[in-house]
Order: structure tokens, then sequence, then C-alpha cells
């Protein structure tokens, strides 16, 4: 870390070991130019503009290449030359031990044939792996199976069943964000309603992206008593971004109140709006993950702000939300750390808050509250 920070609570947060309570595994394979930066931005790549000239690209030559023995800024030429001359499982393991990550807690539902398994990650990493099980591929596995439409919600809740009681598994997850937005009925819908809903959409197939399925999917997470994640704010271009503002959950967030934790996030450009779910609501948390990586060290701390100016401290937990490529998690990890050590820093330092309490946040934040939230075994009896 740069010499601005280097007081408690740039140590304290450098030495946490954290939680990662949402990501993805890692690509195993070598990756030329075009598979390294197909990976680097969360759009298709365009033709003449290349990833590397953007926030995120710029973040990874100035913070990655020194892990592989470049100087900082190094040109795209020579960092990707550098990472084909390791190779995939080096750099994968460089990266993965820098992050400092004890425990992943990994999302296996998004093209998981490509990626590390969580095992295969953790071991990596030198850390714990637990399992978060996508919904939506639930379903949709259920349908190219071959249901009838009065039996799919049947169908549909024993394999979520399954799927929740493998070993491992800690979490569920929808990304209702990317397929119909949160502007739906917050009501649970009848089984007429879901019986007719599934009639149409096992007819032509496809992604489920049906608004009735999706409310029922949602309250079926609600009954499977595991906290439930869900993708809000920035993402890729199946993204409307003004219907996943996570408000729109308000009413749904009514009733189902009492339930299971609801986890929102990466939340950007909504932190704030998400903030103001967790001040309301008992259930719901919330991280900026993915968004650290993407904004850099240089702006990690100005997200943060937002996002806590009022959130209960104990409502916010890290995330890298990485996938693909290793640079990810270690860039997700050097910008919370980074950030959330300046943020803090900068509080204690106006006397806005004591320096016990800002330890205790920067714990919380980084690692207590995810063993909290999803109940870890063992590392939560060690935690106290």
């Amino acid at each position: 870390m740069g010499g601005a920070v280097r007081g408690p609570l740039a140590r304290e947060l450098d030495a946490l070991p954290l939680v990662d309570h949402h990501c993805h595994g890692v690509v195993t394979a070598d990756l030329d130019r075009e598979g390294f930066e197909s990976l680097l931005t969360e759009g298709d790549p365009w033709p003449g503009v290349s990833p590397f000239d953007s926030p995120v690209g710029v973040a990874v030559r100035r913070h990655c290449a020194p892990l592989l023995d470049l100087p900082r800024h190094a040109p795209a030429e020579e960092y990707l030359a550098r990472r084909a001359e390791l190779g995939g499982p080096e750099v994968n393991r460089r990266f993965l031990t820098a992050a400092g990550a004890e425990v992943f807690c990994v999302d296996t539902g998004y093209a998981a044939d490509r990626l590390t398994t969580p095992e295969e990650l953790a071991g990596t990493a030198g850390g714990k792996a637990y399992e978060v099980v996508r919904l939506e591929g639930v379903a949709e596995a259920v349908a190219a199976a071959g249901v009838e439409p009065d039996a799919y919600a049947e169908a549909f809740l024993a394999a979520a069943h399954r799927a929740v009681g493998r070993p491992g598994v800690v979490a569920v997850k929808s990304v209702a964000a990317y397929r119909t937005g949160f502007d739906l009925d917050p009501a649970r819908p009848s089984d007429a309603e879901v019986t007719e809903a599934a009639r149409h959409w096992l007819a032509r197939g496809g992604r489920l992206d049906d608004p009735v399925l999706m409310r029922h999917l949602l309250w079926t997470a609600v009954g499977l008593g595991l906290p439930l994640q869900l993708h809000t704010g920035f993402g890729d271009s199946d993204i409307r971004m003004h219907r996943v503002d996570p408000t729109h959950l308000t009413d749904w967030l009514h009733l189902t109140a009492g339930t299971v934790p609801v986890l929102l996030l990466h939340c950007w450009p909504y932190q704030r709006q998400a903030a103001y779910l967790a001040a309301v609501f008992e259930q719901v948390y919330l991280d900026v993950g993915l968004t650290l990586h993407h904004v850099g060290p240089a702006r990690a701390a100005a997200v943060l702000a937002e996002a806590l100016e009022i959130t209960p401290f104990r409502k916010l937990l890290y995330s890298s939300d990485a996938y693909g490529i290793a640079e990810f998690h270690h860039l997700g990890a050097l910008a919370f750390r980074q950030g959330l050590a300046g943020l803090l820093q900068e509080r204690v330092d106006a006397d806005e808050l004591g320096l016990p309490d800002a330890l205790r946040i920067a714990r919380w934040a980084g690692r207590d509250n995810a063993l909290r939230v999803y109940r870890l075994p063992n590392l939560l009896a060690e935690n106290g």
C-alpha cells in the first residue's frame, strides 16, 4: 500500500483474512489477448478500442503487473507476454494468494465448465470454499429435463431443495436483474398464474425471463431458508439499468420481512439506494463487489463512502465478484482494503470515529459480517 495510509487501520486490513461472500471461479487455460480482454470488460470488446484503455485496464497494469515481476504501468503487450510466459496455473496462484481471502462463497451458475470449481479455487488460494446456487439455472434444468406446466412449481421446488442440500451450499442467488428487472408485482403468484406462465415459457424455451415465474422463483428462494443474493446495478448489457434499482424491491421486502437475509450485490450506481434499504430493513445487507475492481483503488474509497453514509456497520460485506481472471480477485481485495482503510482513517483523523470503533468496523466488513450472515461452520466458532 502507498505511504499515505500506513497506520493501524491499514495494517489491520492488510492482515485480515477476508471472506469473499460472492465470487466465481477463474479460467485455468492460458489466455491470448482476445480471450483476456473479453474477460476484462462487462461489455463486448469493440474494434479499435482495448479494454486496457479503461479504468479497470489501467488498474490491472498498475496493481497487478508487479505480481508478475513487471514494473508498475507495464504496457499491455508486456503484461500479456509475461502472463503467457508464466502460464495460467502460476498466474492464478500468485493473484489468488495475494488476495488474502480465507473463504470463498462461489456462484457456480454461470459457465462453470470454463472455470475452476469452488474446491480448486480455494485450494489454489489456500482457503475454504462454499457454494452459492443460482436458482435460474435450477429452473432451466427442470425445463430442459421435461415437465408439464401444472407440475413445474413442484418440480422446481424439489430440484431447488436437492441443490441446496448438497454439502457446502450456504446461499442461493437470483439474477432477476438480468432477466426481468425488479419492477415486478411483489406478491406471491397463485398456482394458476404459475401454471399458465410455465405453459408459455416451456413452449417457447430459452432462458427463464417470465415475470410471473421470476416472482415465483424469488418466493421459492425465501422458503428455502438460506441467505438470498440478488444482483443489483452494474452488470453486462443484458441489464436495463433503470429497472435494477434495488428500491424497486421495497414492497417485496416488506412482504418477506422476518424470513431470510437478502444480500444486494454490486449496487453501483445505486449504492446509496442499497444503503437506504439496509438502514430500514433488518434482513438487507449489501456489498460493492465488482464495482471496486472496475473503479480501481483510486476510487474505491469514494464508492465505499457513499455506501457507508447511512449503512449500519453490521450490514456491509466484502465481495470481489471476480470472474474468469484471477487478477480480479487480487484487485478487488486490494481496492477494498485500501479504500476502507483510507475512508476510516479519514474519519478517525477528523475525530468523527474512534480508532477502536474503526478497527471493529474493518473486521466486520471484511470478515465477521459474512461469517454471521452465512453461519459458516467452524469459522464462526473460531471468531467467537
